[in-house]
C-alpha cells in the first residue's frame, strides 16, 4: 500500500463513519480505540534515533553524531533498515499481546535534521552536525532505510524539529530565532526540504521555539508555504510534546488553550503530543475550527496507519522476536563505531602493539561508564562493553590492565565523605605502575542533553563552554605529568576545548556515545585490529569567545563555511593508520596529477584558504545535471584502511556565496596496502547555486575552485595531515 491515493481514500471513507468526538480523539498521540469501527488503538510517540529506544532490549548504535562521523550513506541506509525491522519485530510481539502502549508503535520520531550550529547546544549531539548537505544526504539516506521500498512502509520516519532549532534549551519555550531569508534557506531549511521531496519522509515535527515571531508548531510561513506549499509534502505533521501549550503560556501568542489548539490545527499540525487538543472539541463548538478542519487531520493520519499496513496483513508480519540483537545487526552496529571513530592526533603510538606494553592503564570518569555509551534517546542493551572491559577482554592475560575511576564525572569527590579529588592518588598510581595511559574524558547525556531529560540543570543540558568539568582537567594535568605515555579517548556528543591534550597527549580520539557495545570495538582499533578512518562532522573550536552569541541565529562566524578563524580541528578532518592520498583528478575530460611527494605544479595562491593546483581554467559543458569528477587515491602505507574521499566547491564570484566554500560531494573508500583506485563522486548541481538575500537560489558567478582530497582545503587540514587536496578552476557555469 505505497499508492497514497489508495490509502487517503481508505482513510477518508473510514473518517467518514467517525463522529466529530472520534475524529478529534484520533489526533492525540496516544489515539484511543474505536472498536465500532475495527480501530484499534495506536500511540504515535515512538524513538529510533540511533537504535528502537525506550521499549526494551533492541541494537544499540552510536549516537547519531557519531553515525555522522562515519559520512558513509550506504551505511546510514543499512541503521535505518535495522531499526525498522527491529520496531516491526517489537510492534508483532506486542501486538500479539495487546500492548499499545507509548514506543511500541511503528512511527518513529527520527532523525533529527536541526544544524549543529553552536557547540554549546546540549542536544547537538542527536544531529549529523553542522553542514545542510551532509545532514541531507545522511538523513535522507536513514529515512529510506527505515521506511522500505516494499509493497508497504516497513517504518515511519520523522524530520524533526522543523525548524530553525539548536538552543539555547533553557529558553527553547519562549524563544524567538530569528534567521533571515539567505540563512534560512541556506543553512536551515536544506536537509528537510532534501527529506521530503527525495526521501518521501512521512512525517515532520515542529519545533518548541518560534521562528521569525511565529510559533513552529503554528507557522503558516513554515508549515503552510513553505513545507505543504513550496515542498508538496503530502504527510502528516507532529508538534513537539507540550509545545502547543506553549503557545499561550510562553510565547503569548494566544490567549487560551482553545485559541492554541485551532492555531495549530489550523496551520496544519495534525498531531498533539501533549494535552492541548483535548480543548479541540471547544474551539469547534467556539467556532474557532471547523469540523471538516479536525477530519483533514484525521485523514491524514489514517493515511499513514494504512500506508503502514496495520489494518493489513503485510510481508513484515513474518518478522520474528529473533532479529533483535540478532547477529548481523550486532555487526552492523560494531561496523558503524568503527567508522564514527576520529582520530585528531597520533604521534605514532596508535596502534599499540602487545608486545611493547607489560602494563597499560585505563584512567577516567567515562572508562568504565555505560552512560557514556549510549548518549540520549537510547534502547537497552542485553551487553554493554565499556572501554576498560573491551581492553581487558582484548588484551586477556597478556597484558596487565591497571584502572581508576580517577575522578568523579563532574562533582569534586566520588564517595562522599572523602576529600576533595578522592581518586586522583590513585590514578596517578595507576599511571606509574604503567606503560601506556588511556585516558577516558567527557560528558554524558546528564551533562549535555535536553532540557528536563539532564542532571545538567544550572545550563538545561547546554554547556557554558567548551572545557572538560573542572576535576577531569585537573585529573589530566596530573596524570599527564607522570611522564608516561597518554592517550585521550574524549567521550563527547559535541566539539570540546582540547588544546591541552593537543599539545600534550600522544594521540587524541574522539570516540563519541559509541553504542552499548562500543568498548569491545573502541580496543580492536587501538590495538590496530581496524584503522579509524571517521571524519568532524562538525568544527571543534578553541573556545567559545571565538563564537558569536549562543541565541544569535545569523550564520555569519559559525561553522566552517563562515568561520573566520582558526579552528582546532577542522570539519571533515580525521586521520588513519594508513597513508592515503589523492594523487590525481580527472574533470571534463582534463587530467590533473601531483608528483610523488604529493606536490602540485603551478601552485598559486587565491585566499588564505584555499591554494589551486592548476592555473588554467577547465571549461565545463554543463549538458547534465551533475558533474561527474574522478579521483585516483593511493595507500602508500601497507595498512589496509577507509578514508572519505570529499570535494568541496567555493564560487570565486558570488557575494552570496559562503566565504570558506562547501563540502558537494564525498564517498567512503576501503583501500589495501599500496592499493591504489580511481573512485568517481558527483557534485549535485545546487552545489553551483548560491542563496541570496530573498532566499531564492541563483546562478550567480561563473568561476568556481573545486577542490578533491581527504578534508577541507584549508591550511589547518594540510598543516595537521601533511597533504594538501588537488584544487582546480572551473568555469563555463550556464543557466
Amino acid at each position: 500500500m505505497r499508492d497514497r491515493k489508495e490509502a487517503r481514500k481508505r482513510a477518508q471513507q473510514l473518517v467518514s463513519q467517525m463522529t466529530l468526538e472520534e475524529k478529534a480523539s484520533q489526533l492525540r498521540y496516544d489515539a484511543p480505540a474505536i472498536p465500532r469501527l475495527g480501530i484499534p488503538a495506536y500511540n504515535w510517540w515512538n524513538e529510533g534515533l540511533h537504535g528502537v529506544a525506550r521499549a526494551g532490549v533492541a541494537t544499540s548504535f552510536p549516537q547519531a553524531i557519531g553515525m555522522a562521523a562515519a559520512f558513509d550513506t550506504e551505511l546510514m541506509q543499512m541503521v535505518g533498515d535495522v531499526i525498522a525491522q527491529e520496531g516491526r519485530a517489537k510492534y508483532n510481539a506486542y501486538i500479539a499481546q495487546d500492548d499499545r502502549d507509548i514506543y511500541k508503535g511503528l512511527t518513529f520520531w527520527s532523525p533529527n535534521v536541526n544544524i549543529f550550529r553552536d557547540p554549546r547546544w546540549g542536544r547537538g549531539h542527536e544531529t549529523y552536525g553542522e553542514d545542510p548537505y551532509l545532514t541531507g544526504e545522511l538523513g535522507s539516506a536513514f529515512v529510506k532505510g527505515l521506511q522500505g521500498d516494499g509493497e508497504y512502509m516497513k517504518a515511519a520516519a520523522c524530520a524533526k524539529h522543523f525548524a530553525v532549532h539548536s538552543g539555547p534549551e533553557a529558553l527553547r519555550h519562549q524563544f524567538d530565532a530569528k534567521a533571515s531569508k539567505k540563512d534560512l534557506y541556506e543553512t536551515y531549511l536544506p536537509a528537510f526540504e532534501k527529506l521530503v521531496k527525495e526521501a518521501d519522509v512521512e512525517a515532520v515535527m515542529g519545533a518548541y521555539n518560534r521562528t521569525n515571531g511565529e510559533p513552529c508548531c503554528g507557522s503558516k510561513t513554515l508549515m503552510q508555504d513553505i513545507l505543504r506549499g513550496q515542498w508538496g509534502f503530502e504527510g502528516h505533521y507532529v508538534s513537539d510534546c507540550w509545545a502547543i501549550r506553549d503557545f499561550h503560556e510562553h510565547h503569548m501568542v494566544t490567549d487560551t488553550a482553545e485559541e492554541s489548539a485551532a492555531m495549530a490545527l489550523k496551520s496544519g499540525c495534525d498531531v498533539n503530543c501533549g494535552n492541548t487538543y483535548l480543548h479541540l472539541l471547544k474551539a469547534c463548538q467556539n467556532g474557532l475550527v471547523t469540523e471538516e478542519e479536525i477530519g483533514e487531520a484525521a485523514e491524514r493520519l489514517l493515511t499513514t496507519r494504512f500506508l503502514l499496513g496495520l489494518f493489513d496483513k503485510t510481508e513484515y508480519d513474518r518478522i520474528g522476536y529473533d532479529r533483535l540483537e540478532c547477529a548481523e545487526h550486532l555487526e552492523t552496529a560494531a561496523r558503524t563505531t568503527a567508522e564514527s571513530l576520529v582520530l585528531l592526533k597520533n604521534n605514532g603510538i596508535l596502534p599499540l602493539k602487545k608486545e611493547n606494553i607489560k602494563a597499560l592503564g585505563v584512567i577516567g570518569p567515562n572508562a568504565d561508564s555505560r552512560a557514556a555509551l549510549v548518549g540520549n534517546y537510547h534502547g537497552t542493551s542485553s551487553r554493554y562493553i565499556t572501554v576498560l572491559e573491551g581492553i581487558q577482554d582484548y588484551v586477556s592475560e597478556d597484558i596487565r590492565v591497571y584502572y581508576s575511576e580517577g575522578c568523579h564525572l563532574f562533582r569534586d569527590r566520588v564517595e562522599s565523605l572523602a576529600r576533595r579529588q578522592d581518586r586522583i592518588s590513585e590514578a596517578l598510581s595507576v599511571a606509574k605502575n604503567s606503560d601506556v595511559v588511556i585516558l577516558c574524558m567527557g560528558l554524558d547525556e546528564t551533562l549535555e542533553g535536553e532540557e528536563g531529560d539532564t542532571g545538567n540543570s544550572y545550563a538545561s543540558g547546554d554547556k557554558t563552554d567548551l572545557l572538560l568539568p573542572q576535576v577531569q582537567r585537573e585529573l589530566a594535568e596530573a596524570v599527564i605529568q607522570v611522564g608516561k605515555p597518554v592517550i585521550l579517548l574524549n567521550m563527547t556528543g559535541s566539539a570540546m576545548d582540547l588544546r591541552y591534550f593537543e599539545e600534550h597527549a600522544e594521540a587524541v580520539m574522539q570516540v563519541w556515545y559509541p553504542g552499548a557495545r562500543g568498548g569491545k570495538t573502541i580496543a580492536e582499533v587501538l590495538f590496530g585490529e581496524i584503522s579509524p578512518s571517521g571524519k568532524l562532522p562538525v568544527t571543534f573550536y578553541n573556545s567559545i569567545e571565538e563564537l558569536p552569541a549562543f541565541e544569535d541565529y545569523g550564520m555569519k562566524g559559525r561553522t566552517y563555511r563562515y568561520f573566520e578563524g582558526t579552528p582546532l580541528y577542522p570539519f571533515g578532518y580525521g586521520l588513519t593508520y594508513g597513508d592515503v592520498v589523492v594523487d590525481a583528478v580527472e574533470c571534463n575530460g582534463t587530467l590533473i596529477e601531483v608528483d610523488s611527494q604529493n606536490r602540485m605544479p603551478e601552485r598559486e595562491a587565491v585566499s588564505d584558504k584555499w591554494k589551486v593546483t592548476r592555473q588554467r581554467e577547465i571549461p565545463w559543458a554543463d549538458t547534465s545535471e551533475k558533474l561527474m569528477i574522478k579521483a585516483k587515491i593511493t595507500n602508500r602505507s601497507d595498512t589496509a584502511t577507509e578514508e572519505v574521499l570529499q570535494i568541496y566547491i567555493k564560487n570565486l564570484d558570488s557575494e552570496y556565496a559562503p566565504p570558506n566554500g562547501k563540502l558537494c560531494g564525498f564517498a567512503r573508500v576501503f583501500l589495501l596496502g599500496k592499493e591504489s583506485r580511481w573512485v568517481t563522486l558527483e557534485a549535485d548541481r545546487d552545489a553551483f547555486l548560491v542563496v541570496n538575500s530573498d532566499g531564492e537560489k541563483e546562478i550567480d558567478g561563473s568561476r568556481f575552485l573545486l577542490s578533491v582530497g581527504l578534508g577541507q582545503p584549508d591550511a589547518r587540514t594540510r598543516t595537521l595531515t601533511g597533504k594538501e587536496n588537488v584544487t582546480f578552476a572551473l568555469h563555463g557555469l550556464e543557466e
